[in-house]
């Protein structure tokens, strides 16, 4: 298991706004430095919360470090889903959500193991709790502050994105409706950051359609014959008589064009 599968990271919560602005800056052309600056000029006075007031510079660090590892300046191996899904939002930005929750979780398992534990308590039940939540992903991580902090600042982030809703009991959720992920190839990049979000960096077809961590999504219907003729960073293995298992390539080290 990588430092990336281990490591919680998510240490303030992630508004949806300041990861458009994170894109923008980066599809502008502005290089790392530039990008960075600007990122800590825009928070200077933008609170998680929404409210607008100064805020110190610790906290201020870690909001922009979460989006530069996100977007700007991810681990080598996670530039060709960097570039694919900057090409994608280039193309049609109406989507763009599904390309964010996409980097985030790739960039941070934890995101995407925090979204995995409240899809399948959505698939139970109609309202989630942040306690249920937490009490899952403490059984995987351990029953530590930082664990419990950080989940409450990842599902912090889901009503920001709009992905749950606050309901008028404080710390219970409701799904709000899908977002139909209408382009079947952004479908496959949500199965290659899914993948690198795994530490075995392989699942079943089926088990990626109906992952409980894109319960924001209705994905559309995919074989893999359709996956191999669109990817060459994911292996398609079947075994069985239906059984189609996905698998990271290995590839060469990736140049990105962006940074």
């Amino acid at each position: 298991m990588s430092k990336r599968h281990e490591a919680i990271g998510i240490k303030q919560a992630i508004r949806f706004e300041w990861m458009e602005k994170t894109v923008n800056l980066l599809l502008s052309g502005l290089d790392t430095k530039e990008i960075r600056q600007e990122l800590h000029e825009y928070l200077n006075d933008r609170m998680g919360s929404g409210v607008r007031q100064d805020r110190g510079a610790e906290a201020r660090s870690f909001a922009v470090g979460i989006l530069m590892n996100t977007w700007v300046t991810p681990q080598p191996i996670l530039l060709h889903l960097q570039k694919a899904l900057l090409n994608s939002i280039e193309k049609d930005g109406n989507q763009i959500i599904v390309a964010h929750w996409a980097m985030i979780s790739a960039a941070y398992p934890f995101w995407f193991n925090v979204a995995r534990q409240t899809g399948r308590l959505l698939a139970l039940q109609d309202m989630v709790t942040m306690r249920q939540i937490t009490g899952r992903i403490v059984e995987e991580y351990g029953d530590r502050q930082t664990v419990i902090r950080n989940v409450q600042f990842v599902i912090r982030s889901f009503a920001f994105w709009g992905v749950l809703g606050e309901t008028t009991t404080v710390g219970c959720y409701e799904k709000l409706a899908s977002v139909s992920v209408v382009e079947p190839k952004l479908a496959i990049l949500l199965f290659e950051a899914a993948l690198h979000a795994t530490s075995e960096a392989k699942c079943a077809l089926g088990l990626l359609l109906n992952n409980p961590a894109f319960f924001p999504f209705q994905m559309p219907i995919i074989n893999g014959d359709y996956v191999s003729q669109h990817s060459s960073h994911i292996d398609v293995i079947r075994y069985g008589l239906d059984d189609e298992l996905l698998k990271l390539t290995k590839q060469p080290p990736v140049e990105s064009r962006w940074v």
